[in-house]
């Protein structure tokens, strides 16, 4: 219950100064962070945890389920047809450059051989779209930018996702992996996100049934959960199955995504502060001590030159001004998605899975620190450029 008590703590207190925060370089995200920290092994010590405590994977998973549920219903697939060419390159061009620039400085700057640094890449190359709510949600960020962010994060943690299961298999296994199992488990989460969702609201707009009004959030909500319930028995990918889903309602059911929008946030916000404190209590100076200056370097180079090199170039001759591709190729956070790949990678026993988690968990946490603080000095930026302009 000590950890209970020290989220309850942690989770007034960043309410108390949330409003503050929303207006400097002070973050939630970083002050969740920061009470891990205290709190764990390299704090006083109350939180014990290890990353490969079923309890870390578990609020770790749950979180990013959430995320990409919500996710999902921000979009919808009209959304994706009507908005795919800026995504569409930052996605399909983007997201592989960033991941070879990765790999690259994975494979010289930590001798890693090349199957596990594009593993390490494919991990790290999705950026969180909780975090990246931070810049979307501001008002004064053109509306071109913040759909090219919302779409953009909220897929790239699923297109990498094939890449790190099967990457982690043929690393185990050689070129025997079995890649139909793989394909399989990835299929049968599609075809549960699509699904359940779809039968469920279906079976509501039936004239014997009615949902009440105030009530239409909790039942989205029932929807997520009964998605993760049946992708955990069946052991399909509920990550997948997550995202499709988020799709799924938002595209045959607009109305209840609008309804869903504030709880959703809600929950998600809980979940991510949550598993933000969990994460804290996680890092210690060892960790950075372990990767030496040869991992240090390498998260700095994926977050500074790989991600802002490979985006500069895909969005060049775009419609986006020089200020908008900087902020683009710039906000690229780590976050959950990396974290629970990460755990994944530790879990799986493969040769370098400690090295490669210490070295994940580095380049996460400078993210954090990095991009939860500065999305308040870039709206600053867009809000002077437009009054001067005015």
């Amino acid at each position: 219950m000590i950890a209970v008590l020290i989220f309850a703590v942690a989770l007034v207190a960043g309410l108390l100064v949330s409003e503050f925060a929303e207006r400097s370089v002070l973050s939630t995200a970083v002050f969740f962070l920061a009470a891990g920290v205290i709190a764990g092994r390299t704090g006083f010590g109350w939180i014990a945890l290890s990353p490969q405590d079923p309890t870390v994977s578990r609020i770790a998973e749950l979180a990013l389920f959430t995320v990409l549920f919500t996710d999902g219903m921000r979009i919808g697939a009209r959304d994706l047809a009507s908005a795919w060419r800026l995504p569409g390159r930052a996605l399909f061009l983007g997201l592989p450059l960033t991941a070879f620039f990765m790999a690259v400085f994975a494979r010289f700057v930590v001798q890693m051989p090349w199957e596990h640094a594009f593993l390490l890449a494919a991990v790290l190359v999705p950026t969180d779209p909780v975090f990246a709510a931070a810049i979307v949600g501001r008002e004064e960020i053109p509306g071109r930018l913040r759909q090219l962010l919302n779409v953009e994060s909220g897929l790239n943690d699923g297109l990498a996702l094939p890449f790190v299961v099967a990457l982690v298999a043929t690393i185990a296994s050689g070129p025997g992996a079995d890649y139909g199992r793989i394909a399989e488990d990835l299929a049968l989460g599609a075809i549960a996100g699509v699904g359940i969702p779809w039968v469920a609201m279906r079976i509501e707009s039936l004239r014997i049934f009615a949902v009440a009004r105030d009530l239409r959030p909790l039942f989205i909500f029932a929807i997520g959960l009964l998605v993760l319930g049946v992708g955990s028995v069946l052991r399909m990918n509920e990550f997948i199955a997550a995202f499709t889903a988020g799709v799924t309602v938002a595209t045959i059911a607009p109305g209840a995504r609008d309804d869903f929008h504030r709880f959703g946030e809600l929950i998600v916000e809980l979940l991510k502060l949550l598993a933000l404190l969990v994460f804290g209590s996680l890092l210690s100076l060892d960790m950075f001590e372990s990767v030496g200056w040869a991992g240090i370097a390498f998260a700095l180079l994926a977050i500074f030159i790989a991600r802002p090199a490979a985006l500069e170039i895909v969005l060049l001759g775009s419609a986006l001004d020089r200020r908008e591709r900087v902020t683009v190729s710039w906000f690229g956070p780590k976050g959950f998605a990396s974290v629970v790949y990460g755990i994944y990678v530790l879990n799986s026993g493969i040769p370098r899975a400690v090295a490669m988690f210490l070295i994940i968990a580095v380049a996460v946490a400078i993210s954090i620190v990095l991009h939860s603080s500065t999305d308040v000095p870039i709206a600053r930026w867009f809000r002077r450029q437009e009054e001067g302009e005015e």
